[in-house]
C-alpha cells in the first residue's frame, strides 16, 4: 500500500511543479495550450505512452481543439502518491512547443 499524501504535503510537492494544482476532486491537474490541435493531440499521446509504461493512467481532455487537460491521482489510493509525482516527473520532462 502507498503512502497518501495529506493537502499540505502536496502543496508543498506542487511548488516544484508549476501548472499543477490539487483540484477540489482530489486530483492533481495541469492544463496546457498548444498551437493546434495536432500538437495537442501527439502531445496526448506522449503523455498516454508514458502512464502505460508506468501502469498509472490519468485522465486525459482535449478541448477547444488546442488545450489539453491532464487530471492525475492513484485511483486505486483513492488519492496522491508518489506514483503521481513520479508521471508528472515524466510529463515535465516532454519537449513542448506552445
Amino acid at each position: 500500500m502507498a503512502k497518501v499524501y495529506e493537502r499540505a504535503e502536496i502543496e508543498e510537492r506542487l511548488r516544484s511543479y508549476p501548472g499543477w494544482a490539487l483540484g477540489e476532486d482530489g486530483q492533481l491537474h495541469r492544463e496546457l495550450t498548444f498551437n493546434n490541435f495536432a500538437q495537442a493531440m501527439l502531445y496526448a499521446s506522449a503523455v498516454g505512452h508514458l502512464a502505460e509504461s508506468a501502469d498509472h493512467h490519468p485522465d486525459l481532455f482535449i478541448h477547444g481543439y488546442k488545450h489539453l487537460r491532464i487530471s492525475l491521482m492513484t485511483h486505486s489510493e483513492k488519492g496522491i502518491t508518489d506514483r503521481d509525482f513520479a508521471l508528472i516527473e515524466q510529463i515535465e520532462a516532454l519537449p513542448r512547443r506552445a
